[in-house]
């Protein structure tokens, strides 16, 4: 296949007009099969990776359902996100113990769908005062048996796990785990010198910036200015047009960098859904688009894909280059596999998405065969 005509994405240099090509699942430098795809117009872009994403389509990891998870990976492929790492909510550990091995087991079988290439633990090892729509009734202190149990049932896909920092024993926590999985600072009242430690000890992300944490002030720069300060560190941000206000996306993308943003979703089950009442870690959720919340009007994850996510970045004013490079490169750095995806250099998967002008999906080519 020769994808031809488009404006390419490069690491380097923003967007270029070349060919993309491969006749099978990874991009090569040249096609002979003879087959094309006429991109003019278009942008090319390498296929999205969404780190911290719930659910879609009436299904939620948390669930620990085989066909739900399945109709994810679905949904997300078709949208263009051809990698998923999902998170998990707060949960008991036998009911997180259920989500890991349910996600091992769909690795296994290689089901068809976008590439599940980790798992997302954004609970339980949280703050009460900032638990947003999580359950506070199943939060649990930083605990590395725990969490090391629960790797070994996801069979190594455990690539996230978020902890707050002021909780006792999360320091150590954070120092035990963090050579084997990517540490996030999250749902959290951590001042600047705590949040500052945190990272010290080895935590690399913040989770969805901003929300679930105190603000970033003059005086009292909290996590947003540890995390500015700690330039081996990223930071998620959800760009559904709920969560962050434009002026603030556009201050984070000048602050941190194209290079430290990772764009997600944070969607939820009602994601690709109609509007109403959905379930979410336990907890009622009502939804009337844009936007879900729990009866006491807190907000409660998104209901807007990372492509949706992106396109509404680029309308903040953020070039379409440096969303691009959040959406897809930056979260496959995070997890460490960005040696097989995440950009379009040869040699990598062939995992394209063309956009027409409005950056709508005209098409996903997927380890090199168009997706339907």
């Amino acid at each position: 296949m020769r994808i031809t005509g488009g404006r390419v994405f490069d690491l380097k240099k923003g967007f270029v007009e070349r060919d993309v090509c491969f006749d099978g699942p990874l991009l090569t430098p040249d096609s002979k099969d003879g087959k094309t795809f006429d991109a003019s117009g278009c942008w090319v872009i390498p296929g999205l990776t969404d780190v911290h994403f719930h659910g879609c389509r009436g299904a939620d990891l948390s669930d620990g359902d085989p066909d739900g998870l399945q109709t994810m990976t679905e949904y997300e492929l078709s949208r263009g996100v051809t990698q998923i790492c999902p998170a998990g909510m707060t949960l008991l550990e036998d009911r997180l113990m259920k989500v890991c091995k349910t996600a091992a087991a769909h690795r296994r079988k290689k089901r068809p769908g976008a590439d599940l290439v980790g798992i997302n633990l954004e609970g339980p090892f949280l703050s009460y005062e900032k638990r947003g729509a999580q359950n506070g009734d199943w939060l649990h202190a930083p605990d590395v048996d725990m969490l090391r149990r629960l790797m070994d049932a996801a069979e190594g896909l455990v690539k996230l796990v978020s902890v707050a920092p002021e909780a006792p024993g999360a320091m150590e926590f954070i120092r035990e785990v963090s050579e084997d999985v990517n540490v996030a600072i999250a749902h959290t009242t951590a001042d600047y010198d705590t949040a500052r430690e945190a990272f010290y000890a080895g935590a690399r992300q913040v989770t969805h910036l901003y929300n679930a944490m105190p603000g970033f002030t003059h005086r009292a720069p909290g996590v947003v200015g540890a995390a500015l300060d700690s330039p081996w560190s990223r930071v998620e941000l959800i760009c559904d047009g709920v969560h962050i206000h434009p002026s603030v996306v556009r201050a984070t993308f000048k602050m941190f960098g194209a290079d430290r943003v990772v764009l997600i979703s944070d969607t939820m089950r009602a994601a690709g859904m109609a509007n109403g009442k959905y379930d979410l870690g336990g907890q009622e959720v009502t939804v009337k688009e844009p936007l879900a919340t729990l009866a006491d009007g807190t907000i409660a994850g998104s209901v807007t894909d990372l492509m949706a996510c992106m396109k509404t970045a680029v309308s903040f004013g953020i070039p379409l280059a440096d969303a691009v490079r959040a959406a897809a490169v930056n979260p496959a750095q995070a997890i460490g596999i960005f040696d097989r995806v995440g950009s379009l250099d040869f040699g990598k998967r062939a995992n394209v998405v063309v956009l027409d002008q409005s950056l709508i999906v005209e098409a996903v080519f997927f380890k090199g065969e168009q997706v339907e």
